[in-house]
């Protein structure tokens, strides 16, 4: 498993314990104590650095290259997906997936940013960042998911929007404007997840719902720690600066009212183990999606505009 720079002892005790049991069984030897003594220390050890992570080493967990992506939720928790493509107006976007599927019993609409694995395909998804034709299909199987009252599933990962000179010529920043306005008013229940990068009007472009979930090492920011390190002190290397400034972490966004829940990653991240996060999301969708379909549409709508208005309001006092 690739390792982050400060999850090292980690990996060097977790390979320690590995050798000791391939020696073992390879000379025949009782070594039980010792790797029962190691593997108490890796425990020790591991809730050690796992319990004061910082918010840019969180930033580094959310990255991970081998971090569960939204196809990998779409295949562990849904059932009978069919894949719809188009904007119906330029092209398909393969950094934004959407489509119909069933969760637990109920017809949804899931979409969500999905990055590549290996370089051919973060190429041909664009590394997760959206171009404004997978914005549009966005909204427009939001609107088909409303004309046939289907909740909505949204799964958010993305560094941003794509920022090419193409993207903008066609329209990109109009693209996510509308995509804001438009899902104000969609007739059925939104839930966002935020599952790794949050990142800037990329992720807001199909973020607005009704409740919006952020996994424990997920974040969610206005701009890149990098981008906003580069600005306010010149370098990018005060990106571990920007990360605790920017006040991005699902704690902080829990605090701050933004996010409504955060839901609990296994020791170490998502990455770690696929199937104990996917059981803790399915356990936060369904409370959710129940929840929420017993609101009356009316209602439902005014308090996703209430939510989002809310969002930002400060006060400020006389000198």
């Amino acid at each position: 498993m690739n390792g982050l720079e400060f999850e090292r002892p980690i990996i060097e005790l977790e390979q320690r314990i590995l050798e000791l049991k391939n020696f073992s069984e390879d000379k025949h030897l009782d070594l039980s104590s010792e790797i029962e003594n190691l593997e108490k220390k890796l425990q020790v050890l591991k809730k050690e650095i796992y319990g004061s992570l910082t918010p840019w080493q969180r930033v580094q967990i959310a990255r991970h290259p081998q971090r569960p992506y939204t196809l990998d939720y779409i295949n562990m928790l849904m059932e009978d997906f069919i894949e719809l493509h188009g904007d119906r107006l330029y092209g398909d976007d393969k950094a934004l997936i959407a489509g119909l599927a069933e969760f637990s019993g109920r017809k949804v609409a899931v979409l969500g940013h999905q990055k590549g694995r290996s370089t051919k395909e973060n190429i041909a998804r664009n590394f997760g960042c959206a171009h404004p034709e997978g914005y549009r299909k966005a909204i427009r199987i939001m609107r088909l998911a409303s004309r046939f009252s289907l909740p909505v599933v949204v799964f958010i990962d993305t560094p941003g929007a794509y920022p090419g000179v193409g993207a903008e010529e066609r329209g990109q920043a109009l693209a996510i404007a509308e995509n804001l306005r438009d899902m104000l008013y969609i007739e059925v229940p939104i839930i966002c997840v935020i599952i790794g990068e949050g990142g800037s009007g990329g992720a807001l472009g199909v973020g607005v719902g009704d409740r919006i979930l952020i996994l424990e090492n997920a974040y969610y920011s206005v701009i890149s720690p990098e981008g906003c390190a580069a600005i306010l002190w010149k370098t990018s290397a005060a990106a571990d600066k920007a990360a605790e400034s920017l006040k991005l972490t699902s704690e902080n966004l829990a605090e701050l009212g933004i996010a409504d829940e955060i839901i609990k990653e296994p020791l170490g991240g998502a990455h770690r183990d696929y199937q104990q996060t996917a059981a803790n999301l399915k356990q936060a969708l369904e409370k959710h999606l129940a929840g929420l379909a017993a609101v009356d549409k009316s209602r439902l709508i005014q308090n996703r505009y209430n939510k989002f208005r809310r969002i930002g309001v400060f006060l400020q006092g006389n000198d």
